[in-house]
């Protein structure tokens, strides 16, 4: 699944992975923000798995910055 790293208007960072909604975290540095982002994510998966819910295919592989 991608990440993607977006500034905000306000000079926020916020990192998202768009195949699990709701998946988007703010961080301080980059590397704290993909750190959250992903364990995030595996959080959301698990519980999905858990409830017996559908994991999403991943859309894209690449990674997007802007």
């Amino acid at each position: 699944m991608s990440i993607e790293i977006e500034q905000e208007e306000d000079g926020r960072w916020l990192s998202e992975i768009p195949d699990l909604p709701g998946v988007m975290v703010y961080g301080p540095t980059r590397q704290e923000r993909v750190t959250r982002v992903k364990a995030l994510a595996l959080r959301v998966l698990a519980d999905r798995l858990e409830h017996g819910e559908s994991v999403p295919y991943p859309s894209r592989s690449r990674r997007r910055v802007h």
